[in-house]
């Protein structure tokens, strides 16, 4: 009989996938994990039914979240990851010299147990191999209130704004990121897709608009989200991501990237009209 997984993305359109077998199927105090294996995708991760990760596509997520951050900012020595438990935003966070610390705080400790278990290709660096890796399992808001003026960098890796999430979307969830930065310090949240979320994404870069000086959107393609264009936020104190981007740092990176590079980080500031117009002031 054959097996296969169904994601709707909206009452009308999904996405479905060949699936072999089941290889974690668990609820933690937080959500629904499964992490199946699919044909086309290898190991997928679901959060709630949702898909989270998939090995053959994962890398496009993780370098645009975390590289046009760590290549914006002159210096990043601090970093904080709030979510992100499959461990893939750390693994390329990782690849930065400058960086003395990385901080993944996560809410749901299952979630980076299967993660190191079934996804070891993107939780390489945080099996407790890395000195220079930190975790906590604590809930994000909770994190940074009290550790305010301490990161250079925070990426919000969070899953859509439902369930544990909903408050990483919120004015005052990024008055708290604003307090817990650096003077110099950046932003990057996941801000979902602009075809099929456009009420959230408005909403969200009016909620940071409030907070920083300097917010943008930057772009990716991701097969296996919605729509396949999905979207970043930037949102920074004092660093403009094209205007202050160190293209030639960039170019001359010691490390390979698979989506990434110097010219697609200027490119992928670059707006369609209609998700430009969504977001705008």
């Amino acid at each position: 009989m054959d097996l296969w997984y169904t994601e709707k993305h909206s009452e009308n359109v999904g996405i479905t996938l060949k699936a072999t077998r089941t290889l974690f199927s668990g609820k933690s105090p937080f959500q629904q994990l499964d992490i199946i294996e699919t044909l086309e995708y290898g190991r997928m991760m679901l959060l709630d039914g949702l898909v989270m990760v998939t090995e053959r596509d994962e890398f496009v997520y993780h370098d645009m979240i975390s590289h046009p951050a760590l290549f914006t900012h002159p210096c990043p020595k601090r970093v904080l990851v709030i979510g992100g438990g499959d461990g893939g935003s750390i693994r390329e966070i990782m690849k930065h010299a400058t960086v003395e610390e990385a901080v993944l705080c996560e809410i749901d400790g299952l979630v980076i147990e299967k993660s190191i278990e079934l996804l070891p290709s993107m939780a390489c660096d945080i099996d407790g191999s890395n000195p220079r890796v930190t975790l906590h399992v604590d809930d994000g808001l909770a994190y940074i209130r009290e550790h305010q003026d301490a990161f250079d960098l925070i990426l919000v890796d969070s899953t859509d704004p439902i369930g544990p999430a909903v408050g990483l979307f919120e004015e005052d969830f990024y008055r708290l990121v604003h307090g817990a930065l650096k003077k110099d310090g950046i932003m990057v949240a996941q801000s979902e897709s602009p075809f099929y979320h456009a009420e959230i994404q408005k909403n969200m870069y009016r909620n940071l608009r409030n907070v920083f000086p300097i917010v943008e959107m930057y772009q990716a393609f991701i097969p296996t989200y919605p729509s396949g264009l999905w979207s970043f936020a930037f949102a920074s104190k004092q660093y403009h991501p094209v205007r202050d981007f160190d293209k030639a740092r960039a170019a001359a990176r010691p490390f390979h990237t698979r989506y990434y590079n110097e010219d697609l980080h200027l490119g992928a500031f670059m707006l369609p009209t209609f998700a430009r117009e969504n977001i705008a002031p």
